[in-house]
């Protein structure tokens, strides 16, 4: 497995579709089970930084609903 800030750096590049379907992987891995303890943590704080990137990307996304809720309302004259 790759160095940890490596890691995190390949994960804050991901986009929502790739973070979320390797947290799927993740968490398909550990639910099988069969791995050692040093695996399975290291395997948690990947399912870990690929949930809260996938979390950056929601709230991105809720921002920009807000916003354009926000303006369409402004143009209303509400």
């Amino acid at each position: 497995m790759a160095e940890p800030e490596t890691e995190m750096a390949e994960i804050a590049a991901f986009g929502y579709e790739r973070a979320r379907d390797e947290l799927v992987n993740v968490v398909k891995m550990l639910e099988q089970g069969g791995l050692d303890l040093d695996e399975s943590l290291a395997l948690w704080e990947r399912g870990e930084a690929l949930a809260n990137r996938c979390e950056e990307h929601l709230a991105g996304a809720r921002k920009r609903v807000e916003d354009a809720l926000s303006r369409t309302d402004l143009e209303d004259g509400k």
